[in-house]
């Protein structure tokens, strides 16, 4: 009978050190899971993880581990494998925080759930310069851009040619992905240029006979010629008076985009003979283009241009920014003189 018990007694022993054992095993696998899906994770040796377009989960993977985004890749890779992250990678900019574990990371990157970025452009001079700048922002590289805005096919589809295809790219600030691509970048700025373009702004251009690109050409010799944005709609309505009138727009600027030399300071006689369809010295009427992206203050200069009698206008001789207008060639010669006599006494020859 004590055999039996003693039996009995050990049998429940065993029974019941084999559920702690099973309990403890239980919960040390959950916990295996938990630190492996719920445990901080992510360190804050990188702001953001940036996946290219076409890499793969071992592009990724590799990045994560050798940039050191992660306290352990291992735990990071069980998870992401068992997640099927694998086959789910979205290209993207993707905000790292300190202590993010596993799963919300994964799962930040399976949704494609990226920060977008701001860009703000304004008075960008050439094309060239527009998609160098995009280009640090965005993961298109400007050559990508450079050859959208040269192609005569795809810029046709908008509207525009190569040489006005600029006036579409009003300043402003953006919100973008960094994955966005070429084409759903110039889809982006349509859709701003068409918004920028009311039915109340196309009145106001048909009323001075001057299409949408049009007022953006003028608006950019605008730009280029006032340095304050106070004088602009007089320098517009000047320009105004002059196609009105049929004479030549004798601008400046345009001279100094003709010869792709921004340094001049003096534009000297020798440089107005440049055969080119954007010397307005030679060629009557607007350039086929812009010369530089016009600011939305000079658009709206010419669209609200200030009436006038003024056909000429030349530099003050306080170099403070400002013109002095003329409504006759005797006045303006006049500015001019002064002008060019202190020009010459600050020995600025160029």
């Amino acid at each position: 009978m004590d055999k039996t018990k003693k039996s009995s007694g050990i049998l429940k022993k065993f029974i019941i050190a084999l559920v702690v054992i099973i309990i403890i095993s239980l919960g040390l696998t959950g916990f295996f899971y938990y630190l492996r899906y719920f445990g901080p994770n992510v360190t804050d040796k990188q702001a953001y993880l940036y996946i290219r377009t076409g890499e793969t989960y071992i592009d990724v993977y590799k990045t994560i581990r050798e940039e050191q985004m992660v306290k352990d890749s291992t735990t990071f890779d069980w998870a992401a494998q068992n997640m099927n992250y694998v086959h789910r990678v979205k290209p993207g900019k993707y905000r790292l925080k300190s202590g993010m574990n596993n799963r919300r990371l994964i799962n930040m990157l399976a949704s494609g759930t990226q920060e977008p970025v701001t860009v703000a452009f304004h008075n960008l001079r050439l094309k060239e310069d527009f998609a160098g700048f995009i280009a640090k922002k965005i993961e298109p590289d400007s050559a990508a851009i450079i050859s959208l805005l040269d192609s005569s096919k795809f810029v046709e589809k908008y509207g525009f040619t190569t040489e006005d295809v600029y006036s579409m790219f009003i300043p402003n600030t953006y919100q973008l992905y960094w994955n966005t691509s070429p084409e759903k970048l110039f889809k982006r700025m349509y859709a701003n240029y068409e918004k920028f373009w009311t039915p109340d702004r196309k009145q106001k251009a048909d009323a001075i006979n001057l299409s949408p690109i049009q007022v953006s050409i003028l608006a950019s010799i605008v730009d280029a010629e006032a340095l304050h944005d106070d004088e602009m709609p007089t320098v517009a309505g000047l320009y105004l008076n002059r196609l009105k009138k049929g004479m030549k727009l004798e601008a400046d600027p345009t001279v100094i985009f003709a010869e792709k030399d921004f340094t001049i300071r003096r534009v000297l006689n020798k440089y107005l003979s440049l055969n080119s369809p954007y010397n307005t010295y030679l060629h009557t009427g607007l350039p086929p283009g812009p010369i530089m992206m016009p600011s939305v203050n000079a658009l709206n200069s010419v669209l609200d241009y200030r009436k006038s009698e003024y056909i000429y206008m030349c530099a003050k001789d306080d170099f403070s920014g400002y013109h002095a207008f003329a409504t006759n060639m005797a006045d303006h010669l006049v500015n001019a003189h002064k002008f060019q006599k202190a020009l010459n006494e600050r020995n600025i020859k160029k």
